[in-house]
């Protein structure tokens, strides 16, 4: 393997190891679960993906095939990160917080985790 390659490896795995140690630096020091939600769910999920990175480039170089198990996992990581933020965040509002303390929600729909569903009309 060439310096370049190995160069590449290194620095990817540097940038994830500062987003895994923000992440999980975060989740231990911020005050609520709402502010410690934004810590596994953004930086962590970049040092994942960075290891995914580095791991997508050894590969390539060391047998000139592109591995599809690590894009495959990068994919699935990115799709269910935010998903799983939003059910956290939906939960922690569910059980800490009163209808009256929210905001008006400037539509007719009202909030989800407190309003039924708008009915479905035929044809639209």
């Amino acid at each position: 393997m060439n310096f370049v390659v190995e160069f590449l490896i290194a620095i990817s795995l540097v940038i994830s190891g500062v987003f895994g140690l923000v992440g999980s630096y975060g989740l231990v020091k911020l005050k609520d679960s709402l502010q410690r939600l934004h810590a596994p769910t953004k930086a962590t999920t970049l040092g994942v993906g960075g290891v995914l990175v580095a791991s997508m480039i050894y590969f390539y170089a060391k047998t000139g095939y592109l591995s599809i198990h690590e894009l495959l996992i990068s994919v699935f990581l990115l799709l269910t990160a935010p998903i799983t933020a939003n059910f956290i965040a939906k939960t922690y509002m569910a059980r800490n917080i009163k209808r009256p303390d929210l905001p008006d929600s400037q539509s007719t729909c009202g909030w989800s985790i407190y309003d039924e569903p708008p009915e479905s009309r035929p044809g639209s």
